[in-house]
């Protein structure tokens, strides 16, 4: 499989102008034939909270129709980061699946909201793990913070996931973390892990980009500089499979044993 990240800033407040940024990127992405192109999370509007009712996505548009748009003109498959996305009195901080021919195939919602960046105030949380085929293949998400609690990865991985698609917003005073974490929540799962990060400034914080690809043996396969760039890369999904019967960590489980 051949994986496209839109590694991108993004501009707070401003989602027409977001909207235009990811559209380029992706036609560029595009010219590179991959089967799947990724986008950071909330890369509509940012975290601009005081005036989100106002500027959020309402049930997933205009989001989806571009998307879907460019997935069938291109024959590619799009996780759409996640956007702010407002649905009734609720918003949440929603990631779109859309496959090559502009169907809507998952969607997934932040399940893990940051309480101290107030997080939990404005939007809703999700409830479900969502694991999605792209091409025949089981592949899982989460967003950012969530890649901090590994019981919702390996759900994921236990219903059958060979990738897990983490688009973020991930500063740069905590970039170990998204190194250390990636390479542990691939090598504990045996899976592939596709980090998507963004890149720019935001009040105090520094975003920096970083975006990799881990294998399930815990390699960095990739990593994207500090750059608004395209990152493809291509990866070997016989190497999950080859793993697994390797190390039978599935297999040689005791969840009797595992009590929360």
């Amino acid at each position: 499989m051949r994986i496209s990240i839109v590694q991108m800033d993004i501009e707070f407040s401003n989602p027409e102008k977001n909207r235009e940024k990811a559209i380029e990127m992706i036609e560029k992405a595009a010219k590179e034939k991959p089967d799947v192109i990724v986008l950071p999370e909330m890369w509509n509007t940012s975290f601009s909270f005081e005036n989100i009712n106002d500027i959020a996505d309402e049930y997933g548009e205009p989001t989806k129709t571009i998307m879907r748009d460019l997935c069938v003109k291109h024959n590619v498959n799009i996780i759409a980061g996640s956007i702010a996305d407002k649905h009734g009195e609720d918003i949440y901080n929603r990631a779109y699946v859309i496959d090559r021919k502009g169907n809507i195939k998952a969607y997934y919602d932040k399940v893990h909201l940051v309480r101290h960046a107030k997080e939990n105030t404005y939007m809703k949380r999700g409830e479900n793990a969502t694991v999605f085929e792209i091409d025949g293949v089981k592949c899982g998400i989460v967003l950012c913070y969530d890649f901090r609690f590994p019981e919702l990865v390996r759900t994921m991985a236990l219903q059958g996931a060979k990738i897990l698609f983490v688009p973020a917003q991930w500063f740069e005073t905590r970039l170990n973390h998204w190194e250390v974490l990636a390479c542990a929540r691939a090598l504990e799962n045996q899976m592939y892990v596709v980090g998507v990060n963004r890149i720019g400034k935001e009040y105090k914080a520094t975003f920096p980009g970083k975006s990799l690809v881990v294998d399930p043996w815990g390699n960095i396969v990739k990593q994207a500089n500090g750059d608004e760039t395209v990152m493809t890369v291509d990866i070997d999904l016989g190497l999950v499979e080859r793993v697994r019967k390797k190390i039978t960590c599935f297999l040689d489980r005791s969840p009797e044993v595992y009590k929360l």
